[in-house]
């Protein structure tokens, strides 16, 4: 039976990539550090262990991980805003010291999440392809996510697949739409150059396929960035709309002028730097970005290569989210 080990099992994307893998036979190691959740898992029937990714590896490290056929690395520091060290030690320093175990132990495939926020740029970008020339990071977890691409690419012998999903949504999300809704409950949300923003999101279920295929290709796989998404190009206006209906709210808007917004959301970030904590400020330049610009990934690859392609609509990923007849979903109760 193959064996996986799954990183950031106890995280939302890890965990249902660790369930399917275990729903059709395989064997699975879920690791995690948050303990209810690695709990939780293991009342799953998952084995799991407990293990900061971030700490050198010792033999204790390698015997607990075992001898594992291939790798799925979704654990990540993922955020707007935080502290450039804490992205650093999460997103490069633990993927480092996981290549490498890959390596000693003979890995045959090892999965890298990565994200399409190494492309964002604040200008309309529709149809980005992998092999495009990636722009100045705009922010630290743009910058750790793109270091962390390069250290499993060029760690040939272990099979490397490095994918792109964007905007991961759908039952258990802690982040995307909670986020959204939570602005949505607090304020009206900003409608920049008269709703011009689009988007392209991915339904979990779409990404552990993709996964799923990334596992089972060939050699012409090795070394390749995929894209990931949904693959329809969305208003943001309709996806916030479309998500707030789902938990019961109204979606209002204001119309603001971009840059003095982004002006604004600089000096908040600026002055977050410079506080005990770094917190995240209210709003971010990225955040808003958004907000603001159209773009959209180029998926032609992954189903030329992977033999991939999304099934679930965002209609029938809302209703998969929320239920189909509830007004509030899981979401809803998480946000």
């Amino acid at each position: 039976m193959r064996r996986v080990l799954v990183t950031g099992a106890s995280g939302f994307l890890g965990a249902h990539v660790a369930a399917r893998l275990a729903a059709v036979g395989m064997s699975v190691l879920a690791q995690g550090r948050d303990a209810g959740r690695c709990a939780a898992l293991e009342a799953a029937g998952h084995a799991v262990v407990r293990i900061d990714l971030s700490q050198p590896f010792d033999a204790a490290v390698d015997a607990a991980f075992g001898e594992p056929d291939a790798i799925v690395h979704c654990a990540a520091l993922s955020a707007p805003f935080g502290r450039p060290a804490d992205f650093e030690t999460a997103n490069v320093t633990a993927t480092r010291n996981l290549v490498d175990f890959a390596r000693r132990q003979g890995v045959r495939r090892f999965v890298q999440i990565s994200s399409p926020s190494v492309c964002f740029a604040f200008r309309d970008q529709l149809g980005v392809s992998e092999d495009m020339a990636l722009p100045e990071p705009v922010n630290a977890y743009a910058r750790t996510k793109r270091q962390g691409e390069g250290i499993v690419l060029a760690m040939s012998g272990i099979g490397p697949v490095v994918l792109r999903p964007r905007g991961i949504y759908g039952a258990g999300d802690r982040a995307l739409l909670p986020r959204l809704l939570g602005a949505a409950r607090q304020r009206p949300l900003p409608l920049f150059r008269d709703g011009q923003a689009r988007i392209d999101l991915t339904h979990v279920d779409d990404v552990v396929d993709a996964v799923f295929a990334a596992l089972a290709a060939g050699s012409a796989a090795d070394g390749q960035i995929f894209n990931v998404s949904g693959g329809e190009v969305l208003p943001v206006r309709r996806i916030a709309e479309d998500a707030c209906a789902r938990s019961g709210l109204t979606a209002r808007w204001r119309k603001m002028p971009l840059w003095p917004a982004m002006l604004a959301a600089g000096v908040m970030e600026a002055v977050a730097l410079r506080l005990p904590g770094q917190p995240e400020p209210p709003v971010t330049r990225y955040g808003l970005g958004l907000f603001a610009y159209a773009q959209s990934l180029d998926i032609a690859k992954a189903g030329r290569i992977l033999g991939w392609a999304p099934r679930v609509s965002f209609e029938e990923g809302l209703d998969r989210t929320f239920g189909k007849t509830e007004n509030q979903g899981a979401i809803g109760r998480a946000a």
